[in-house]
C-alpha cells in the first residue's frame, strides 16, 4: 500500500506487558499471524493478516508502567512540520519526531483533551499493507467531551474537510475527510461514558462476523463494553482485551438502516 495522504490513519500499534498473551488473543479474535520480534526495535512484532502487515505489538521498556492501549498513527510527509502544528494548535508532544532506523520517522502527541495519537512519516515502512477488510484496521474515532476544541485542533493540524452528522440532539458526531474520502470520526462522550474515562481514539478492526468475534474475545478473557449493535456502517461492538486495551470490531458487510444525512462544516 502506497504512502497515504497527510492526515490519513496509516498504522496502529500497542504496548503489552504480555506480548505472547496479546498474540494469542488477537490471533484468535482477528485471525492475525505474527512475524519475529525485532531486537533492534525493542522486541517490536508485526501482526499480519493474509501475510500483510496490519498492526504492531511491543513490550514496554524496562521500568515502564504505562497501561496497554492502541495508538493510531496519522500519515505525514514531514513529521517535524506536523509536530509544530500540533504545538501551535494546543496539543502536546510526548515524543519529538525521531527516526526509526530506515523505517520512517515517528512522533507521539496528545490532542488538547488528552487523547494520544502518533504521527508517521513513512520510508521503508509505509504503513498498513491491508485495511478496510476483516482482520485489519477499518475505522477510528476521537471520543471527547470538548468537541469544539477537538474539532479546531484536527482542522489546524491536518488538511481535513468536515461534515456534521444530522442527529439533532441525539448524537454529536463529525466526520473528517481528505479528498472526499472519510478518514476519521469525532464523537462526543456523553453520560454513557464514566467520568473517569479520559478522551481517547477508538480503533475499529474489521471482522467477518461481529457476534462471533465478541464471543471469542469474551471467551478468552476480554470484556464487552457496548453492543453488538447494527448501524448503516456495519454491525459493531466495543471491547476491552484481557490487558485492558480498548478496541472495537465491525462487520461492514452487515448494515442496517439508512445512512444519516451530513452537513458540510464551514
Amino acid at each position: 500500500m502506497a504512502v497515504q495522504p497527510e492526515g490519513t490513519p496509516c498504522w496502529v500499534d500497542a504496548m503489552f506487558h504480555d506480548v505472547e498473551g496479546a498474540k494469542n488473543f488477537y490471533g484468535a479474535v482477528l485471525g492475525w499471524t505474527f512475524g519475529e520480534p525485532s531486537s533492534e526495535f525493542g522486541g517490536y512484532t508485526q501482526a499480519h493478516k493474509d501475510g500483510r502487515a496490519v498492526a504492531g505489538l511491543v513490550p514496554p521498556m524496562p521500568g515502564e508502567e504505562m497501561p496497554s492501549a492502541w495508538c493510531l498513527y496519522f500519515a505525514s510527509p514531514d513529521a517535524a512540520a506536523t509536530a509544530e502544528r500540533i504545538r501551535a494548535a494546543g496539543g502536546e508532544l510526548m515524543m519529538e519526531p525521531a527516526q526509526v532506523g530506515g523505517l520512517g520517522t515517528m512522533a507521539l502527541a496528545r490532542e488538547p483533551g488528552g487523547a494520544v495519537f502518533g504521527v508517521w512519516q513513512g520510508a521503508a515502512h509505509e504503513g498498513f499493507e491491508k485495511a478496510g477488510e476483516a482482520g485489519a484496521y477499518s475505522w477510528a474515532e476521537l471520543c471527547t467531551r470538548d468537541t469544539a476544541r477537538a474539532d479546531s485542533f484536527l482542522m489546524e493540524v491536518f488538511p481535513y474537510r468536515a461534515r456534521q452528522m444530522d442527529g439533532g440532539n441525539e448524537i454529536d458526531y463529525r466526520v473528517f475527510s481528505i479528498g472526499g474520502n472519510p478518514v476519521l470520526g469525532r464523537m462526543e462522550m456523553g453520560p454513557d461514558f464514566p467520568a473517569e474515562v479520559p478522551p481517547f481514539i477508538s480503533v475499529y478492526f474489521g471482522v467477518a462476523d461481529c457476534d462471533a468475534a465478541v464471543a471469542k474475545a469474551t471467551e478468552l478473557g476480554g470484556k464487552l463494553v457496548f453492543g453488538p449493535m447494527d448501524s448503516p456502517f456495519g454491525r459493531f461492538a466495543a471491547l476491552v482485551d484481557p490487558q485492558d486495551a480498548a478496541f472495537a470490531v465491525i462487520d461492514m458487510g452487515r448494515v442496517a438502516g439508512e445512512m444519516p444525512a451530513m452537513t458540510d462544516v464551514v
